[in-house]
């Protein structure tokens, strides 16, 4: 099994977002950022998917992590890699 693609849509200005890419980082994990800056239709696609409004908002595969406290906890708690190798949560 591959390891599941890891999405983080951004903001530019935005410290928590800043944050998550460099925790995904300093774990060494691949991951495609999209900007939403100035993307009113993406913004609103984001919300729907994710049901929230602020960014970052992260995807693991199919699996919605959510922010960078919710990505934190998970790399704290030791499941973070256990998603990155595409096993379930």
């Amino acid at each position: 099994m591959s390891a599941p693609e890891v999405t983080v849509y951004t903001t530019r200005y935005c410290p928590y977002c800043s944050a998550a890419t460099q925790l995904l980082q300093s774990l060494g994990v691949d991951f495609n950022e999209i900007s939403a800056d100035n993307n009113p239709k993406l913004r609103s696609q984001l919300r729907e998917r994710s049901g929230q409004h602020t960014v970052p908002q992260i995807w693991i595969g199919e699996h919605h992590v959510g922010g960078f406290t919710d990505l934190q906890l998970l790399a704290q708690r030791g499941t973070l890699s256990e998603l990155l190798a595409g096993s379930t949560a």
